[in-house]
């Protein structure tokens, strides 16, 4: 297997992982369990950003262009609005 393919390939399973560890979070009562997978969380975001940038680094993966002034204004108001209907 190549590289690129084993890259691409657990990067996919650790932003899967980190949508898991949003949902178990967001659904547990208990702190302790809370703050652990919080914890584990944060753990792979700081994994996922350092194969992000392998990826990057070695041509595997080409970033979406920066976002705008006014594309970042757009999307603040549209998460505003609905933040507020909450």
């Amino acid at each position: 297997m190549q590289e690129k393919t084993m890259v691409a390939d657990t990067l996919t399973q650790v932003n899967a992982t980190l949508s898991n560890f949003g949902q178990m979070i967001s659904q547990t009562a208990n702190q302790q369990l809370r703050q652990c997978l919080i914890q584990m969380r944060n753990a792979g975001e700081a994994s996922q950003y350092e194969l992000y940038e392998i990826a990057k680094n070695h041509g595997y993966y080409e970033p979406a262009p920066e976002a705008t002034s006014e594309e970042i204004k757009q999307i603040r108001s549209i998460f505003e609005v609905n933040h507020k209907m909450l």
